[in-house]
């Protein structure tokens, strides 16, 4: 089994893993305990009509901050606090719903909240390659996702002894072993300190927390739901 590390777009047809630590990723793997489906949609226009087509509940940010006219914005903690009987939730975000549209392989969602959940699947999804995919910032490095892909990827060969790890991929591994130094690059990346200044210290803390949930959600026909092994 080969395993790598890509950014932004994924280089396997088998199975791809996409890594948008603060937030989208975190968020998504949260809102499967409070939603039966998630669907990620790529502008604020898409998601308000869509609202209207299903009665779900619309979240997601821009630069960080709540979209206007929102239910909620892209944030786990304020997901966990948000009371609703709907099924459904409709998630725009800066980044990580936007690379999700690229995907043709297989496409789980990780976080360093479900990563060894999220490793155990995708061994048990792919056939040949897993890729890590991180969704950065407009295009640009992101420090937190390189982090978490790592602490992926370091749980992935522990539980596949036989996977051949790529340089790039090994690489992000030994930057994640230090969690003290983990946490501080979150908290002092491009993207934390936007969300310092925002007022959502808090998502960082939730977003550092490993394996905090066997949750691990699968893309695919344009929804987002929860994989279910038996």
């Amino acid at each position: 089994m080969k395993v790598t590390l890509s950014f932004e777009e994924t280089v396997s047809s088998d199975v791809s893993i996409m890594v948008d630590v603060l937030r989208a990723s975190t968020t998504i793997t949260t809102t499967l305990d409070k939603f039966s489906e998630i669907i990620p949609c790529f502008s604020p226009e898409e998601a308000f009509k869509l609202r209207k087509e299903t009665g779900g509940v619309i979240a997601g940010e821009r630069k960080g901050a709540k979209i206007e006219g929102f239910d909620i914005g892209n944030s786990p903690t304020a997901i966990n606090e948000f009371e609703t009987d709907a099924e459904t939730l409709i998630l725009t975000t800066s980044n990580g719903t936007r690379i999700l549209e690229k995907m043709n392989s297989k496409v789980l969602i990780g976080c360093m909240n479900n990563a060894e959940a999220v490793a155990e699947a995708s061994i048990n999804l792919a056939k040949t390659h897993i890729d890590l995919v991180m969704a950065g910032v407009w295009g640009n490095f992101a420090i937190e996702d390189f982090l978490a892909g790592g602490e992926i990827i370091y749980l992935i060969s522990e539980k596949c002894s036989e996977c051949e790890i790529s340089e790039y991929a090994k690489s992000a591994v030994l930057a994640s072993r230090d969690y003290d130094e983990v946490k501080k690059a979150f908290y002092e990346s491009t993207s934390g300190n936007k969300l310092k200044n925002l007022g959502y210290e808090k998502d960082i803390e939730y977003c550092l927390c490993k394996n905090s949930t066997k949750n691990v959600g699968i893309y695919k026909n344009n929804k987002i739901n929860k994989i279910n092994f038996k």
